[in-house]
């Protein structure tokens, strides 16, 4: 694999970094900042066989999520008719399948069997659960199925970056465009439940949002075997190889919070997370009983907006440092929450889509920010230990909490009227995202730390 890239400056003085890659094709991406123009132009020769095998797969990947995902708090008030805690109950099974997933990565994956056919068995497996979901006519019965599926698909998410990262010369370039085929497939399924009307009132009262099971398990199906196809991926690591506990869970990486700075960086990532997971719990229910149409398609919007602002994190990183940078991502969780509070799906429909349009700040310029951040303050041997210490304490623990107090505050605002009812759930998690905004600004130090590790 080759890759030439040649940078033209229209304008003096005009300076950006994109990473990226396309396959057999010239791909040319225009930035305007402030009144400067940057034309930075790729070619890059990949084998075509690869790349669009390993899209097809991250397509399927992301498409499967986010098939079922995003309307599923939805479903279960209206369908299965889910208090607030028994919704957060379903929800933190994503945070228990985060939990559990580095054991699966770390004791079976990277030791024992190729990663492309875990991945095959694990969506087959999640294939037959899926069908379990479609069936289910009651939360309690509908539960055990999702968290075994949760907790078989959260380490799929490992899995595919590991199969596309092996087959890459330098995945910090190539692995981009690569990943954005997971946002299309997220998009496109969210395009075809409203298309096919699952989501609309009529189609909700219907019972017609447990039709995205299905889709999501005949995807988990084809992708399951089409994994077997694969490049081969197989292990890393000698399966005679002893590792503790804490080296599969990243906690080797503790040391690092003996960095201040790094202490504060790991204490807001889990406060951060709390507020976040009102929105994956609350949101599409939330338009839903405003009425906004087209709701799930509408919620694409995001992650449009995530696949455009992911490529000015260099600029902010370079012009403002990591302090504002991910100081943005935070305020602008608080900001999307107070948009919702305030608007509605009539002459303020605006405030809603606008807050939706934030997600790509508030995910982009936290999580990838903080990304950037922990790989840079670990020492070559903890960089992916680190990582995996950031996503147990923000998918894991932080996200856990998060959709308990969601529930509970649901719960509580229930008999109130409407508007009256998702104001107090949204100004909250607005506050705490507020809150957290503050108390690192003013406890992280803005300034240049060497690695810890």
């Amino acid at each position: 694999m080759t890759a030439r890239c040649a940078k033209k400056e229209l304008v003096p003085e005009a300076e950006t970094r994109f990473l990226s890659i396309g396959w057999n094709f010239d791909f040319i991406l225009l930035i305007l900042y402030g009144q400067n123009i940057v034309i930075v132009k790729f070619k890059i020769v990949m084998k075509a066989s690869t790349s669009i095998r390993l899209s097809v797969m991250m397509f399927l990947e992301f498409f499967i999520w986010g098939s079922w995902f995003v309307t599923l708090g939805t479903y279960l008030s209206a369908n299965l008719h889910a208090s607030g805690v028994a919704t957060a109950n379903v929800f933190s099974t994503q945070s228990y399948g985060a939990i559990i997933a580095p054991f699966i990565i770390g004791m079976i994956a990277d030791k024992f069997f190729n990663a492309e056919r875990i991945l095959g068995v694990l969506h087959l497996a999640g294939a037959a659960l899926m069908f379990q979901m479609f069936r289910a006519e009651d939360v309690s019965v509908f539960y055990p199925y999702v968290f075994a599926y949760m907790v078989l698909f959260m380490p799929t998410l490992a899995l595919v970056n590991s199969v596309s990262f092996r087959q890459m010369n330098n995945p910090e370039k190539e692995f981009s465009v690569i990943r954005m085929f997971g946002t299309i497939g997220w998009i496109i399924a969210g395009v075809i439940v409203s298309v096919m009307a699952w989501d609309s009132p009529d189609g909700v009262s219907a019972g017609l949002l447990k039709n995205t099971f299905a889709m999501a398990g005949i995807a988990s199906l084809i992708l399951g075997i089409y994994s077997f196809s694969l490049p081969k991926t197989p292990p890393v690591k000698d399966k005679n190889q002893k590792e503790s506990i804490g080296e599969i869970l990243g906690l080797d990486a503790i040391r690092l919070l003996k960095n201040g700075n790094f202490l504060v960086f790991f204490i807001s990532s889990i406060l951060i997370c709390i507020p976040l997971a009102f929105y994956y719990q609350n949101a599409h229910r939330f338009f839903e009983e405003m009425k906004m149409p087209n709701v799930t398609v509408m919620m694409t919007i995001g992650q449009l907006s995530e696949t455009f602002l992911i490529l000015l994190i260099p600029v902010f990183f370079k012009k403002y440092g990591f302090k504002k940078t991910i100081m943005a991502g935070m305020l602008a969780w608080a900001i999307r929450y107070a948009l919702f509070a305030y608007g509605d799906a009539n002459s303020l429909l605006f405030m809603l889509i606008l807050g939706i349009a934030l997600h790509g700040i508030c995910y982009d310029f936290f999580f990838v920010s903080g990304q950037i951040y922990t790989d840079q303050q670990a020492g070559e041997k903890y960089k992916s230990a680190a990582q995996g210490l950031i996503t147990l304490a923000t998918y894991g623990v932080g996200m856990l909490i998060g959709f308990w107090v969601a529930g509970l505050i649901s719960d509580h605002y229930k008999d109130l009227p409407l508007a009256e009812s998702w104001r107090h759930v949204w100004i909250i998690p607005a506050g705490i995202a507020l809150a957290v905004c503050l108390l690192f600004l003013a406890l992280f130090k803005d300034k240049q730390t060497k690695p810890v590790l």
